[in-house]
C-alpha cells in the first residue's frame, strides 16, 4: 500500500503484525512524511492500534566540509 501510492512511494518501511496491533519500521526523511504515513495506515487498519519506530534521517546537505586525514 505504501510503495504503490504515488503521493507516499515508500518502500522503506516495514510493517509488522503483534498481538495488539501494527508496528510501524524504518527510516524516512522528515517528520512531515511519518505523519503522513501513520495517517494512511491508521485510515486502512482503523481498529488496530499502531506504533511507530519510523525514524528520520537527515536528508540536507552537510554544512561543513569534512576533512579527510
Amino acid at each position: 500500500m505504501l510503495a504503490e501510492d504515488p503521493s507516499v512511494a515508500e518502500q522503506g518501511i516495514t510493517v509488522v503484525r503483534r498481538e495488539r496491533g501494527l508496528v510501524l519500521y524504518g527510516e524516512v526523511e522528515s517528520p512531515h512524511r511519518r505523519e503522513e504515513i501513520l495517517r494512511r495506515v491508521a485510515e486502512r487498519f482503523p481498529d488496530l492500534p499502531i506504533t511507530s519506530d519510523i525514524g528520520v534521517t537527515r536528508t540536507q546537505a552537510p554544512s561543513q566540509v569534512e576533512e579527510l586525514p
